[in-house]
């Protein structure tokens, strides 16, 4: 019904379930319509509506092996967005400009689980050549609130997070599409936990995508501890050079731009 009175041009979902009906709406009225794949492993709603929508657009290029229509590599939107983001000075928040400054994130409510193990290496952190942001979320932030470590800042959320990725040095974060897509367009060594919570593990296949092209180190969350956080760490500046190195030479994708033109047809 919405549909019908509506009469958009195009429609396009980004994944989910809830976009299901909604593109095969836009198909039987015939109106011009795509999906976004963000994921190295697509969700089952996308590889289902592929056959019902025009165009496909993908973060990873390897994922037109899934689609059954015509595939265009576009990025991530948001890769986009971080890159023209204006950079935060690190200074402003009290960080010492001469000191590697590694930020903790996962996501914007954080995971209880992930703060729990590292709760050890946030209070125990004693390192006079690199300071921390830890990002708790809301959730978790009273019970961290109380640990004193001078190089530990302990904040529940932080407003303009991908202005602050562009001075950090080291990145650790859940392995979802919208962050890695910041990590590669900001060219930041990370440290990827994926979530084991999310369908068909796809954080795990985001992380390995880019593990194995050495552009990132990847702990698995059952694998978390002091010991091997330290242990990514000591990798990722041992390689720092090449990593980013890597990390540079991956492509840069317009993808807004990509996809806008794609549904004004030019």
């Amino acid at each position: 019904k919405i549909m019908k009175e509506f009469k958009p041009d195009y429609v396009i979902g980004f994944g989910g379930y809830v976009t299901l009906p909604v593109l095969l709406a836009a198909h039987k009225y015939k109106i011009r319509c795509a999906i976004h794949e963000q994921n190295k492993l697509p969700g089952k709603t996308n590889r289902f509506l592929s056959k019902y929508v025009d165009t496909t657009f993908v973060s990873f290029d390897e994922n037109n092996n899934y689609f059954k229509n015509e595939v265009i590599l576009s990025g991530n939107p948001c890769g986009e967005k971080a890159i023209t983001t204006k950079k935060v000075d690190k200074t402003t928040l009290g960080f010492d400009k001469n000191k590697k400054l590694i930020i903790i994130v996962m996501g914007s409510l954080g995971s209880e689980v992930v703060n729990n193990r590292l709760k050890d290496f946030i209070t125990n952190f004693n390192d006079k050549d690199k300071e921390i942001l830890f990002i708790t979320g809301n959730s978790s932030y009273e019970e961290f609130s109380n640990i004193k470590n001078d190089g530990v800042k302990i904040v529940p959320f932080i407003n303009d997070l991908s202005g602050l990725m562009s001075s950090a040095d080291i990145i650790i974060s859940r392995a979802g599409a919208s962050t890695i897509s910041e990590i590669l367009a900001l060219n930041k060594p990370s440290i990827l936990i994926p979530s084991p919570y999310v369908a068909n593990n796809h954080q795990y296949y985001n992380a390995l995508e880019l593990k194995n092209k050495n552009l990132c180190y990847m702990i698995e969350q059952k694998d978390l501890d002091t010991n091997s956080l330290n242990e990514g760490i000591k990798y990722i500046l041992m390689n720092e050079k090449d990593m980013i190195n890597n990390l540079k030479n991956e492509p840069k994708l317009n993808a807004s731009t990509i996809i806008v033109n794609k549904i004004l047809n030019k």
